[in-house]
């Protein structure tokens, strides 16, 4: 692996470091609730997403790697998803962890599944284990979705909450 391994695995981890460091103290409270024991605490959440970000970008390494490297065009629709997806992972992290809308949050995150899962489809002829590698971060999407859901639920029915 050259230097664009490197690169490939650090440049997913930006979305993160730069929410960090820009909204240290602005993070939203939805998940400070001792009645919400089902919800991860910040740091969890981060930790988990960047290990995500690490593993796909190592997957997006394996595509650009097997289709030849550079800027070509059969490389536009497979890393142009992985970039589109990108785009909307980091949004879900602003919304979730700075934002106090969650429905916002979860539309988020639905369009990102579909997003994912159309990558998974889409590098599998391309580089098998680069789509068995999205298979962790469709996992987690679905706990996120889990948790997204419960926080919009109970914003909007405040009174059923257990």
């Amino acid at each position: 692996m050259k230097l664009q391994g490197p690169v490939f695995v650090g440049v997913p981890l930006l979305g993160p470091i730069l929410i960090c460091m820009f909204t240290h103290n602005q993070t939203t409270s939805w998940c400070e609730d001792e009645r919400k024991l089902w919800c991860p605490p910040h740091k969890v959440i981060l930790l988990v997403w960047a290990t995500i970000y690490s593993v796909i970008g190592y997957a997006s390494y394996l595509v650009w790697k097997d289709l030849g490297g550079g800027f070509r065009w059969p490389l536009a629709l497979p890393l142009g998803l992985y970039t589109l997806q990108l785009t909307l992972s980091w949004t879900f992290l602003m919304l979730f962890l700075t934002a106090n809308n969650p429905g916002l949050a979860l539309l988020d995150l639905l369009l990102l599944y579909g997003l994912v899962a159309s990558m998974v489809l889409i590098w599998q002829p391309i580089n098998k284990l680069a789509a068995l590698l999205l298979l962790p971060y469709l996992a987690w999407l679905t706990v996120t979705t889990a948790i997204t859901y419960r926080l919009w639920r109970d914003s909007l029915c405040p009174a059923y909450q257990p």
